[in-house]
């Protein structure tokens, strides 16, 4: 029930951007970087998947497992807000929501230190776009607030949908969820 309520806190928050006719002329830039990550079915599967695994590995990875996600995704937005290069980003994201589909499907269950690497690898990339995407006349700091606030939102609405899941039929929806994501990042990267 607790992280029903935080989710539902969290997409409550996120709404007004949606609701804004004129998301992108905001010179704060926040309602942009709130309403980019839902601009894209690879940035909510990705972002999603990354709760639901976390929430699958249990205990502290729920909250350390999507944090290590949103830290890394920020140092990514920054390289590209400032024009680093970082190669194959839309190869990578592709790469990146297939195999974290794959993590959930199969229900793998690694240390949280790795777990934690590895969706800070997926976040760089997934960063690094919306860094690039920055709107010419958004201010920065509120873009980046603005999707890092989103991320979480969908980081928590898939440790909602992981606390959700009941004996073996949760189970069997569980790895067919993560097959679904999978597949799709496979569709996305053949292109």
């Amino acid at each position: 029930m607790k992280y029903r309520r935080i989710a539902a806190t969290l997409a409550a928050l996120a709404l007004p951007g949606f609701a804004h006719a004129h998301v992108g002329l905001h010179a704060d830039g926040a309602l942009s970087g709130l309403g980019h990550p839902f601009s894209g079915l690879d940035h909510i599967l990705a972002m999603v998947a990354v709760g639901f695994w976390a929430s699958t590995l249990g205990g502290k990875a729920r909250w350390i497992v999507p944090s290590a996600f949103v830290a890394v995704m920020a140092v990514g937005a920054i390289m590209g807000i400032h024009g680093l290069p970082f190669p194959m980003v839309e190869a990578g994201i592709a790469l990146t929501v297939a195999v974290l589909g794959l993590l959930v499907a199969f229900d793998v269950k690694i240390p949280i230190p790795v777990a934690a690497t590895v969706v800070g690898i997926c976040a760089l990339f997934h960063g690094h776009a919306h860094g690039t995407e920055l709107p010419a006349i958004a201010h920065a700091g509120g873009y980046v607030a603005g999707f890092l606030a989103a991320t979480i939102a969908l980081n928590a609405i898939g440790i909602c949908l992981a606390s959700l899941r009941f004996g073996k039929a949760g189970q069997a929806a569980m790895r067919i969820a993560g097959w679904v994501v999978a597949l799709a990042g496979a569709a996305l990267l053949a292109g």
